[in-house]
C-alpha cells in the first residue's frame, strides 16, 4: 500500500509541476510580445529557486522535518516523506508564479529571485504549517471556540489567496507600467500578445488542477470522487459566468475556469456539486468585475489580474466552504463559518505583511523595477538580450 501511495503522490506532483507550464504560457500570452521570453524565464527560474528554498527551509518550518539525515533514514517508508515534500513544494512554487503575473513587464529579474527565495522559505510555510500542520495552536483554538478548525482542503487560501495578496503588495510597490495611465485619466490598452498561448496556458492549468485538488488527499485511501466532480463543476461554472460577464472576451473566458478552480479548492471535499457550481459561477463573475474595476477605477496595474483571480477568489473560496459545506445546504458538515472567516482573514494579513516587508526591503535596497528605457525596449532585450523571434534578436 505504501508503494501505491507513493505512486499516487508522484502523479499528483507531476500534474502540479505541469501547471507551472500553464502559468508560463498564460503569462506569455497575456504580456506584450517584447516580454514573452522574460515570462517564460521567470517561471522556470522561480520554480528552481522555490524547490531549493522549500526543500532546505520551508518544509522544515511548515512540518518540522528536514532532510539532513543519512540515506537510510531518508529512504524509510520508501521515501514517502521525500515524495510528500516534492508534492508540496509544487504548491509552494505557485506563490512566485502567481506574483509573476501581477508584476510582469517591468520587474527586475534578480530582486524577484531573492523575493521568491524569502517568500517560499519563510512567509508561505509559516501560514502553511499553521493551517495544514496545526502549528502555533491556531487550529486548536478555532476548533475549541467555534466547533471546527479552519478547513482548506487544497489551498484556496493557503496557496492562492496567499499568492494573490502578496502579489497585490508587490504590484503597489512596483507601480504601473509607463504609459498605462494617462494624465487626463485615460487608460492605455495593452492587449494580449497571443490569445492561443493564453488559452494553452489556461488549459494546462485546468488539467493539472485535478492533480492539485484530488491528490491533495495525499493517500489513495483518502481519495474522493466528490473532489473531482466538484472541481469540474466549479470550473465550468467559472467559465460560463466569466464568458457572460466578459461579453465573450477570450481573456476573461479563459481565466473564468481558473477563478472557479481557485475558489473550490478549500471546500472541494465537503460541498455538494450544485454548491460547487454556484461557487465557481460567483468566482468567475467576481474575477471579471474586479479585474475591470482594479485596472480602470483603482488604476492598480496588475497585469494578469492575479489579485482578483487568486487573492479575492481564493478568499471567497475559503469563506464559501463555511457556507456551502453546511449540511443544510447539502454539504458534509464539520465546518464553521466563523473559523473560515478568521482563517481566511489571517491568511490575507500574513500575505500582505509578508509581501510589503519583502518587496519593500528589496525596493529600498536593490530596486525592483526596470528603468523606463529598459521597460520601453522590453524585458526580453533588456534582460535576456534576445527576443521571442530570432529575426528580431539583438546580436
Amino acid at each position: 500500500m505504501q508503494n501505491v501511495d507513493l505512486f499516487f503522490l508522484l502523479l499528483g506532483a507531476v500534474l502540479v509541476l505541469a501547471m507551472h507550464a500553464g502559468f508560463a504560457f498564460l503569462e506569455l500570452g497575456t504580456v506584450r510580445h517584447k516580454n514573452q521570453v522574460n515570462a517564460l524565464s521567470k517561471i522556470l527560474t522561480d520554480f528552481a529557486i522555490s524547490a531549493i528554498a522549500y526543500f532546505f527551509v520551508g518544509y522544515w518550518i511548515a512540518y518540522g522535518q528536514n532532510f539532513f539525515h543519512m540515506g537510510a533514514v531518508l529512504a524509510e517508508d520508501h521515501g514517502y516523506n521525500l515524495m510528500r515534500c516534492f508534492f508540496l513544494l509544487t504548491f509552494a512554487a505557485a506563490i512566485p508564479a502567481i506574483v509573476s503575473g501581477g508584476i510582469a513587464e517591468r520587474a527586475k529579474m534578480r530582486p524577484q529571485a531573492i523575493a521568491t527565495l524569502l517568500l517560499v522559505a519563510l512567509i508561505y510555510p509559516f501560514y502553511e504549517g499553521m493551517i495544514w500542520n496545526g502549528n502555533y495552536g491556531v487550529q486548536t483554538w478555532l476548533e475549541s471556540t467555534f466547533g471546527a478548525s479552519f478547513h482548506d482542503f487544497a489551498g484556496s487560501v493557503v496557496v492562492h489567496a496567499m499568492g494573490g495578496w502578496i502579489a497585490l503588495a508587490a504590484v503597489i510597490l512596483l507601480g504601473a507600467r509607463h504609459g498605462r495611465y494617462k494624465k487626463d485619466g485615460r487608460v492605455s490598452a495593452h492587449p494580449p500578445s497571443s490569445i492561443p498561448f493564453l488559452a494553452l496556458g489556461s488549459w494546462i492549468l485546468i488539467v493539472g488542477w485535478f492533480g492539485f485538488n484530488v491528490m491533495s488527499a495525499q493517500r489513495v485511501e483518502a481519495i474522493s470522487g466528490l473532489v473531482a466532480i466538484n472541481s469540474l463543476m466549479a470550473m465550468v461554472g467559472g467559465t460560463l459566468a466569466a464568458n457572460f460577464m466578459g461579453k465573450n472576451d477570450p481573456g476573461f473566458l479563459h481565466n473564468g475556469p481558473l477563478a472557479g478552480l481557485v475558489a473550490i479548492c478549500a471546500g472541494s471535499d465537503i460541498v455538494h456539486p450544485i454548491g460547487a457550481l454556484l461557487i465557481g459561477g460567483v468566482a468567475g463573475a467576481l474575477f471579471v468585475y474586479l479585474f475591470t474595476y482594479t485596472q480602470n477605477k483603482l488604476k492598480v496595474d496588475d497585469v494578469l489580474g492575479v489579485w482578483p483571480l487568486h487573492g479575492v477568489c481564493g478568499a471567497f473560496g475559503g469563506i464559501a466552504a463555511g457556507i456551502f459545506g453546511q449540511e443544510m445546504l447539502g454539504g458534509l458538515g464539520g465546518v464553521s463559518l466563523m473559523s473560515q472567516i478568521i482563517g481566511t482573514g489571517l491568511g490575507i494579513a500574513i500575505a500582505l505583511v509578508g509581501g510589503f516587508v519583502v518587496y519593500g526591503i528589496l525596493k529600498a535596497t536593490l530596486g525592483i523595477r526596470l528603468s523606463q528605457e529598459d521597460e520601453y525596449r522590453g524585458a526580453d532585450l533588456s534582460i535576456h538580450k534576445i527576443s521571442a523571434n530570432s529575426e528580431e534578436s539583438m546580436f
